[in-house]
């Protein structure tokens, strides 16, 4: 039967999904010889749940055996099983049991997103990466692309496929990916529910200086508005371009009405007192700021 967009699929368990034969015999890994898999996406914290794992493992060992591939160095990397490696190192073991399995760079990337996407919590930046990942090991294992438009960047079979397999829809699969192209400062905001998904995306398709300036407008307002971010789009899908105040003067202009920015006048005759008459209005400017930067600083440091 046909799933609907959107709709969850069944996902299999981590061996299903590994090919790991039925009554086939874990090995014992040394603990210092397993390494992460490389540009992991997901996480691994020390929080209460992990505490339960450092816990359980502490008492009853590694039950269930985690995935590795050889490396032809005498080690190993991991595939499913970084929650495990963390614990039983946390617990002080030196050995954990493991299957062994042989793929090549395309297939253990695949293998490790799924055998993770199976995580009770999953935060926005891991799903990103994840997906993003999967995608381009997908792409690498045959599916073209061609030249058609979606909602967000260019079709492909590889996405739609992808999408299936996760359940979710192609447009969902491909906003995710996009968070990819945020500056980290902004997807931690993502991850911490401080910035919506769909206000990220916008962002996203800004450059990053831009959006380093978006980050430190929110950093002084404490939130923005997608109607604010669609108003700094429209400027640079035009071809224009901003400077940082001209950008947070749109930003302001694009307040919700209820809402209105902060705003101190200082008059050119109080301003005259302080510079040389050859000063330009900007040169006054950037110096204010400049001035301003270092006293919040000193704040700070309170």
């Amino acid at each position: 039967m046909k799933t609907r967009p959107g709709e969850k699929i069944k996902m299999l368990t981590v061996d299903e999904l590994l090919g790991v034969p039925e009554g086939e015999s874990a090995i014992q890994i040394e603990v210092c010889k397993i390494y992460a898999f490389e540009n992991h996406p997901f996480k691994v914290i020390k929080d209460s749940k992990m505490q339960e794992l450092i816990e359980s493992v502490m008492e009853n060992g590694i039950i269930t055996p985690v995935i590795v591939r050889p490396d032809d160095e005498d080690g190993y990397e991991m595939i499913s099983g970084h929650r495990r490696l963390f614990a039983a190192k946390e617990a002080g073991l030196d050995k954990i049991p493991a299957f062994v399995r042989e793929m090549n760079d395309d297939q253990a990337t695949i293998a490790m997103v799924d055998a993770n996407l199976q995580r009770e919590t999953i935060l926005p930046s891991e799903k990103a990466f994840a997906y993003k990942m999967r995608y381009d090991a997908m792409r690498h294992q045959g599916f073209r692309s061609d030249l058609s438009s979606s909602q967000i960047g260019t079709r492909s079979r590889a996405d739609a496929e992808l999408a299936r397999q996760v359940g979710e829809s192609r447009n969902q699969v491909q906003r995710f990916m996009r968070l990819t192209e945020l500056i980290p400062e902004l997807l931690e905001l993502v991850d911490l529910e401080r910035l919506a998904v769909m206000t990220g995306v916008d962002i996203s398709f800004l450059p990053k200086e831009v959006q380093k300036w978006i980050y430190e407008y929110i950093k002084e307002n404490g939130a923005i508005k997608a109607n604010q971010i669609a108003a700094v789009r429209n400027v640079y899908s035009a071809g224009s371009g901003l400077t940082q105040n001209e950008m947070i003067q749109l930003m302001n202009d694009n307040l919700p009405k209820n809402q209105t920015a902060k705003k101190v006048t200082i008059t050119e005759k109080k301003l005259k007192q302080y510079f040389p008459p050859n000063y330009t209005s900007e040169e006054m400017e950037n110096i204010i700021l400049q001035l301003l930067a270092g006293w919040k600083q000193g704040q700070e440091r309170r």
